[in-house]
């Protein structure tokens, strides 16, 4: 039954005075006088308008975003299109193991431009790359703090960004950002096998300290490697031989899988800068970070 939009909006505004009042008494009423809250809809229209209002009257300046969540989400799909282009990006390069993520970290802490995809998506960019207590954020989210990294650099400097592949995890990079990043310098980095084996022994110790939750996860390369491998490998991390089945990981799956896809997908690495890492020591990554920004 059609009514006509004084009806309808009387019915609007009970529903909506209604959930105010849960919201405040469930969410906000210990929230103080300075707090400064902004207020969303999908369009910018009545509900967050109403919202806005009861909180202006009880005393929070409350801002209502214009337009609503639609055309904040036209704006940062906008922006990951035309912002991405400003910059000029350096990309660090490694087979799994090589520090790539740590050498970032130090670099940032050293007040470098550094876009940190992996931290940013909550996953470390492989097929074990889970975070053992972390959950992904959404496709929307993850833009989201992509644009908010962007919008904060100078594109007089440059930005700092690992060698990712056009997915973290189950998210996607934006096409405009991994476009940018793949006809950019590159950055090889160099370590041991052995100090790569120690690196994931310790990024990864959560599987160390949980074989079953590694063999999980180990399932998925069976379509790759087939059951009979990947059997052998799970008895090993079930017996307590991590160390030698990490090595075993790196020489089978990861580095030939990183040797097939970096020449075709970054198209300057042939002629990368070398940095080569003694080891893992925190002084030898602050070594690399002062070296590539004085190069």
């Amino acid at each position: 039954k059609q009514v006509n939009a004084f009806e309808a909006k009387k019915v609007g505004a009970a529903i909506v005075a209604r959930n105010i009042g849960k919201h405040i008494d469930a969410q906000f009423i210990d929230k103080p006088r300075d707090w400064k809250p902004l207020i969303y809809c999908w369009r910018g229209g009545n509900r967050s308008g109403a919202m806005a209002h009861v909180f202006a009257r009880i005393g929070w300046p409350a801002i209502q975003l214009d337009g609503g969540y639609r055309e904040y989400r036209r704006h940062v799909n906008s922006a990951l299109m035309e912002l991405p282009v400003r910059f000029s990006y350096r990309v660090v390069c490694g087979p799994t193991g090589s520090g790539k993520s740590r050498l970032l970290q130090t670099m940032a802490a050293q007040g470098e431009q550094v876009l940190d995809l992996e931290l940013l998506a909550a996953h470390r960019g492989s097929v074990l790359g889970n975070l053992p207590s972390e959950t992904q954020p959404s496709q929307k989210m993850f833009e989201s703090s992509i644009w908010q990294t962007l919008r904060h650099f100078d594109t007089l400097k440059d930005v700092f960004v690992e060698s990712e592949s056009k997915k973290v995890g189950n998210l996607r990079i934006p096409e405009g950002l991994i476009e940018c990043m793949r006809s950019s310098p590159c950055i090889a980095l160099k370590l041991s096998q052995h100090e790569r084996v120690e690196l994931l022994m310790q990024d990864y110790a959560h599987f160390v300290a949980e074989p079953a939750l590694l063999n999980t996860q180990l399932d998925c390369l069976v379509p790759m490697h087939g059951r009979e491998k990947i059997g052998r490998w799970q008895a090993m991390a079930l017996s307590g031989q991590i160390r030698t089945l990490v090595g075993e990981l790196l020489s089978h799956h990861y580095d030939p899988a990183y040797l097939r896809s970096i020449d075709r997908n970054f198209a300057q690495f042939s002629q990368a800068q070398i940095e080569e890492l003694k080891d893992i020591s925190a002084p030898s990554f602050e070594a690399a970070a002062r070296h590539l920004h004085a190069a």
